[in-house]
């Protein structure tokens, strides 16, 4: 072993842990000697026959376990038997029509999904409508045409062999079926019951078990048992649903526990959503199919494991280890979907999970847009929307947080709304605790069926977000009466997925005007092989075009950078507010560099962003800002841009300490993926990305942005910024390199020096009340 390695195997000890790399050595080990194969071997599925996973003394017979299923009557979040129940029907299938309303939505509805299915066209990641015919082909990349093999054993299959795999898994997790679900009580159309089972018949001719990508991945195994499991009792009512067929997909899915759970402990090592999934996968095995013989251990482990991994995962202030908000809500509708599958079969999880859960619910909340109930497109994003519940954006993250809500405080965040399909979904029929006896009645004005016993499913008028701080996160806002910034200085506790440390995202007026670049691809051709993940594409500074931390694989950076927030330590006058940070990303080069940053807002419109950083030799700096596509004007002589946004004018104007600093703009570059985004994967678009550079020994950069944004004057410590009606002087702490905050004074004149007025303050709207649909 050369000092190389050594060296890197240190760092994985040091950071990820000795448990870690055993079990990953024990992994490899497992798979290369073929332990894992002989486990789980290629079969058919007449070699795996239902009565293998039944309990003693049930019967397998078709019409005998159909029969005993029915009886059973194991209850699921919604009751299918409204379906025969006319007046309830006709007071839901209303409800559908306000959801579906095209004032109240920005997606297709349900049946424009289900109906294009039978088309042979699907919804990839939520946005692009795909061929891929009627059934699919199940192991092929639809964009490329190429296919994984079928019959090769999964863990002979590499993740990237045949391109991006995500492309093959998005078709297969069955994501569809809420559509179908959704579309078929709306209309009661048959032809959606037999469109699921005919692709359930499918699938399985096309993937014996443990043989091909599709049993590759736990995770995906368990978002498509959901999927099933959903569709199962969706269509329970239908004449498509007879004895065989869901005799068939019961084995199915005894099939995919023994999966999940032969292989689980890969997922868990990964520390991330992969095993939240599988948890949550077993537990629903285990709780919706009782009559199989290994459900009891399936339910205790997948219960077991989400209890630990809540305490674990997700932190004490509601941030999540996964460092991306997308995952964020992957992990939330995890955590949904098995604490009310805990509610409605009478076996709840433990208070500390909820409050835990309700707290990453809180976190979401606070970075969302008040107006649009986007949040930036922080962190990975493969497109993951795993219970798709309703007709808003993928981008709209009200369902989640308002699900979240009802789940852990026992009320609604939002008014009416097509958010609010969700809830109908997930508690509609059963809304612990209730009187089974007790006919539910239907309360117009909440959208939900009110349970004599349930807690009161009424809006909750919370006072508007305010600054906020996720002080293990890392994660901090600052609010103003039109817009809001995002930004984050932390530590990790878990892997880091990207370099972006100080990365600021910025919203006015409902538009996301600093933006972050999202993914695009995990694995493309050159140059859109996950490029976002480097630290050049976000808004922050690159010293020596050298990322905040080693890339050492795909989904690997070492070593691990030390972030901190300090909040809003500074005093500030009048309607201004800071925030400071920083991180030693660049402490590991031969000459150490200190990146400091600090946020100061100016009023209801204005911001300033200052970045210090200090070094001995020379050094390239390059600040970098991406903005939403926009007509714009660019004044090199001001170094300033301004954009013609859609709600109004809006400049952001830089200066640097440094002599003769270049500024460039590019839009959508040709031959790279500088000026562009992806908010959502696999689908780019172009953006604007404004470069300042210099070189020297330090730097201070101070960017204003702002309807009537000008030009700051660097003082060596001082920063002047006019506005209009106010100027304000920044006092910086250069002195010291590492552990201060970077911005020490603020002096505030004119307008701004004015205490934040009373009808401000009330005039931003309460959450409730924001782009409420009126026909709900």
């Amino acid at each position: 072993m050369n000092a190389n390695s050594f060296h890197r195997c240190w760092q994985l000890l040091r950071y990820l842990g000795p448990k870690w790399l055993m079990y990953r050595a024990c992994h490899t080990v497992r798979l290369k000697s073929g332990l894992l194969r002989r486990q789980l071997p290629v079969t058919s599925w007449d070699e795996q026959p239902l009565n293998r996973f039944l309990a003693a003394g049930i019967d397998s017979d078709p019409e005998r376990y159909a029969a005993l299923r029915n009886s059973a009557g194991t209850p699921f979040f919604f009751d299918p038997q409204i379906l025969k129940k006319p007046e309830e029907l006709a007071e839901l299938r209303h409800r559908f029509d306000n959801w579906d309303h095209p004032s109240a939505t920005t997606g297709d509805s349900p049946q424009i999904i289900a109906d294009d299915l039978r088309l042979g066209f699907m919804r990839f990641f939520s946005h692009e409508r795909v061929e891929v015919g009627f059934p699919p082909q199940w192991h092929a990349d639809p964009f490329t045409g190429k296919s994984s093999p079928a019959d090769r054993h999964f863990s002979q299959i590499g993740d990237f062999g045949a391109g991006d795999i995500k492309l093959i898994w998005e078709t297969n997790r069955f994501g569809f079926v809420f559509s179908l679900v959704r579309a078929y009580f709306r209309t009661g159309d048959e032809r959606y019951a037999e469109f699921f089972w005919q692709l359930v018949e499918s699938w399985r001719d096309a993937n014996q078990p443990s043989a091909g990508a599709n049993w590759k991945c736990g995770q995906e195994i368990s978002f498509r048992v959901i999927a099933w499991c959903f569709g199962l009792y969706g269509f329970s009512t239908s004449a498509a649903s007879t004895p065989a067929r869901i005799t068939m997909l019961s084995q199915m899915i005894a099939v995919s526990g023994k999966r999940i759970e032969a292989n689980i402990g890969y997922a868990l090592s990964q520390k991330n959503n992969h095993g939240l999934s599988e948890a949550m996968g077993l537990w629903t095995i285990g709780g919706l199919f009782p009559e199989f013989r290994d459900a009891p251990r399936w339910a205790n482990l997948g219960r077991k494991l989400l209890e630990q991994q809540a305490q674990e995962l997700v932190y004490e202030d509601g941030a999540f280890s996964q460092h991306s908000l997308n995952y964020h809500r992957v992990m939330l509708q995890d955590f949904l979907w098995s604490i009310r599958l805990a509610d409605v079969l009478d076996q709840p999880l433990s208070a500390i999970l909820r409050d835990r859960i309700g707290k990453a619910g809180d976190f979401l909340d606070q970075l969302q847009d008040e107006s649009t109930g986007e949040v930036p497109c922080y962190g990975q994003d493969d497109g993951a929307l795993i219970l798709p519940l309703n007709n808003c954006g993928y981008r709209d993250y009200r369902p989640v947080v308002q699900a979240i809500h009802q789940l852990t405080q026992g009320h609604r965040r939002f008014d009416a709304g097509p958010w609010n399909e969700d809830l109908w979904w997930m508690f509609g029929t059963y809304h612990s605790p209730f009187d089974a006896s007790t006919t539910p009645q239907w309360d117009s004005t909440t959208d939900l069926k009110r349970v004599p016993g349930s807690i009161e499913p009424k809006a909750d008028r919370l006072p508007t977000r305010s600054d906020f701080a996720a002080t293990i996160g890392g994660y901090a806002t600052l609010r103003s009466e039109h817009g809001f910034v995002v930004t984050r200085a932390a530590s990790f506790r878990h892997r880091p997925a990207q370099a972006d440390m100080l990365h600021v995202d910025l919203w006015w007026r409902g538009e996301n005007i600093a933006i972050d670049p999202g993914t695009y691809s995990y694995h493309a051709p050159p140059p859109w092989n996950n490029p976002f993940a480097h630290t050049a594409y976000h808004n922050t500074v690159t010293v020596d075009g050298q990322d905040q931390m080693e890339r050492v694989s795909r989904f690997l950076w070492l070593p691990w950078l030390n972030g901190k927030s300090f909040e809003r330590t500074v005093p500030c006058p009048g309607n201004t507010a800071s925030w400071n940070g920083e991180h030693d990303g660049y402490r590991r080069l031969p000459d150490p560099v200190t990146h400091r940053r600090g946020i100061l807002r100016l009023g209801a419109d204005h911001w300033l962003v200052i970045d210090a950083l200090q070094g001995q030799r020379l050094h390239d700096y390059r600040l970098h800002w991406l903005l939403l596509d926009a007509p714009y004007q660019i004044n090199l002589e001001k170094t300033s841009l301004e954009l013609q946004t859609a709600v109004g004018p809006y400049r952001i104007a830089m200066a640097c300490s440094a002599v003769a600093p270049r500024l460039q703009v590019t839009r959508a570059a040709a031959d790279s993926a500088v000026g562009w985004r992806s908010r959502y994967y696999h689908s780019r678009e172009p953006a604007l990305a404004i470069q300042l550079e210099c070189s020297d020994s330090t730097v201070v950069f101070a960017t204003v942005l702002g309807p009537d944004a000008q030009r700051p004057l660097i003082q060596h410590d001082h920063l002047h910024v006019p506005g209009p009606g106010w100027d304000a002087l920044i006092t910086l702490d250069l002195k010291a390199t590492f552990g201060t905050a970077l911005i020490s004074a603020v002096y505030a004149h004119g307008s701004l020096a004015e205490p934040i007025p009373a009808t401000a303050q009330t005039s931003r709207r309460p959450r409730t009340e924001l782009r409420s649909c009126t026909s709900c």
